[in-house]
Parts: structure tokens; C-alpha cells; sequence
């Protein structure tokens, strides 16, 4: 472990001051919240303690923005995030919510692109990034890297394929279980175990709904047997029931 990832949390930063300019090095706690580290070795693993950033994003702020270059790749240690599109001009589509222990932005960083969509913070979010630089690097020497970014692009592919599906639903209480599912994944989330930390009202922000609708959605999952609503958040029981819920 580097001295670095030793240190303590600073101060908070201004809120005005550039997400990039608020980056430090990461805490021990939050070193042991990135799940890829364990497929590296010794020399990977010191490489990458040396470049990881974290950064506390405020609610509202862009991790990601459509256009900007792919620079870094993105991990959420705490928080929640979500990506979607540019609404300026369209209707606005929430592709996906962005929960603890998902890295995200492969796909882009290895066609070395812009940005096709954005991050966003739902909450006050502490977010990694490992510079292109060491991405690539790890690329050209660990074959276990390789395999974990593959099996990330593999299961997201599955991920939007059933977002579709989903999209097309009509009805509601079966859009938030399968939202609900999405976010349970525990290969692109493994940080969210069977609790994942949300509001109503940030699940509507994610599912296109109002709070006050999936509230209902939410006690029905709950009377199925499927979820149960704890306080500051939902408690999975049935996964495989959730990804396949239809209502009567």
C-alpha cells in the first residue's frame, strides 16, 4: 500500500471548484472498494495506487459530459450516479442509474472517444478514476485485466438489451422491478450487495416516474415477496423474480 492511499479525507472542497481540481488520492477504505483490484498483480496493483484519483461530486455536478474526451475511467465508491442523454435538444432518456462498485466508460476509452452521454450525480457521489494512460497500460501487460474489462462490456451489452425491453413495458410497476433488477447486478455492481441505498424520489429519477408512483410500484414489489423497503432504501429477496416480474 502506497502512502498515499494511506491518507486521510481533506477538508471538503468549494463547491465551485472543477471536479478535476478536487481530486486527491484514495483513502484505504476507499482502495478496498474497487473490485478490480484483485485481479492484478503486484506490480499492477502498485502502478495503479500510484495514478487512482478520487473526487466528491455534488448533486447535479457531470462526472461525464457529451463531447468532452474519455480521459479517465470511472468507478463509484459511494454514492449514486446517472447516465443519460444531452436533453437540450430532445427528449430527455435515462439510459441507466450508476450505483457503488460500477466502472464504467470501457467502451469509450478503448476507441478513444468523446463522450456520447452523461454522468451525472443523483446524490453527493465519491467517484475513481484511473487515468487513459494506466487503462492502457494495463490493457498491454494484464491478461486478467483484459478478461475483467471483457466480461464488463459482455454484461453490459446484456445490461441495454433488457433496457429495452424494459423501456417498452407499459406497465409501471413492472418498469421499476426490472429498473429495480438493472441495479442489482452483481457483476457490474458488486458494491450494492442486497441493499442498495436509494430514494423514491431518485428511483423516479431513473425510471421516468413520479415518487408518488413508484411508491405504489414499490409496496406491490413488496407484497409479492420480491423487495422490502427499508428505511433509506430497498432490500432485494428475489432477484431472479424481480428480473421476470410482470404484473397481473
Amino acid at each position: 500500500m502506497t502512502d498515499s492511499a494511506r491518507s486521510c479525507d481533506p477538508a471538503p472542497a468549494p463547491r465551485d471548484t472543477p471536479l478535476r481540481r478536487r481530486a486527491r488520492a484514495p483513502t484505504r477504505a476507499e482502495v478496498e472498494m474497487v473490485p478490480w483490484l484483485a485481479v492484478l498483480g503486484e506490480d499492477e496493483r502498485r502502478h495503479v495506487l500510484e495514478h487512482l484519483q478520487v473526487a466528491d461530486a455534488e448533486v447535479g455536478e457531470f462526472v461525464c459530459k457529451i463531447g468532452r474526451p474519455a480521459n479517465f475511467w470511472f468507478g463509484v465508491i459511494d454514492g449514486l450516479l446517472k447516465m443519460s442523454n444531452d436533453s437540450s435538444g430532445s427528449v430527455a432518456i435515462t439510459y441507466t442509474g450508476v450505483p457503488p462498485g460500477a466502472w464504467f466508460g470501457e467502451g469509450t476509452l478503448l476507441k478513444h472517444e468523446t463522450y456520447r452521454y452523461n454522468i451525472e450525480a443523483l446524490r453527493r457521489s465519491t467517484v475513481a478514476g484511473l487515468p487513459l494512460a494506466s487503462f492502457d497500460w494495463l490493457l498491454s501487460r494484464s491478461i486478467p485485466f483484459n478478461r475483467y474489462v471483457m466480461l464488463q462490456l459482455n454484461e453490459r451489452l446484456g445490461q441495454f438489451i433488457a433496457a429495452r425491453e424494459t423501456d417498452r413495458l407499459g406497465d409501471p410497476d413492472s418498469r421499476v422491478a426490472r429498473s429495480l433488477a438493472a441495479l442489482f447486478h452483481p457483476v457490474l455492481y458488486p458494491g450494492v450487495g442486497q441493499l442498495l441505498r436509494i430514494t423514491q424520489q431518485e428511483l423516479g429519477y431513473l425510471v421516468g416516474l413520479s415518487r408518488q408512483r413508484v411508491n405504489v410500484a414499490l409496496r406491490a414489489l413488496q407484497a409479492a415477496g420480491l423487495i422490502r423497503i427499508e428505511y433509506g432504501g430497498v432490500r432485494v429477496l428475489d432477484l431472479p423474480g424481480l428480473r421476470s416480474f410482470r404484473a397481473p
